[in-house]
């Protein structure tokens, strides 16, 4: 039967994932909104937009890297 230890290990590895993905999905909201409203107005900052959308994926990929971190230097 797993510990207390096992059960914080654990939340706190749910925990930099999840935060991490959240503020990232907040940020594509605010940028896809900007983005969509400049292609509006010039439609070759298509490029642009798309690569500062896809930016804050980078923030998921270090929570990722994170919990990983937790979980494997507990066990």
């Amino acid at each position: 039967m797993a510990g207390i230890d096992t059960a914080l290990i654990g939340l706190a590895a749910a925990l930099s994932l999840g935060s991490s993905a959240f503020a990232a999905a907040w940020a594509e909201t605010r940028i896809g909104v900007a983005a969509v409203g400049a292609m509006a107005e010039k439609e070759e900052l298509f490029g642009k937009g798309l690569i500062l959308t896809v930016i804050p994926e980078t923030i998921v990929i270090f929570g990722l890297v994170v919990a990983i971190l937790i979980i494997g230097l507990a066990g």
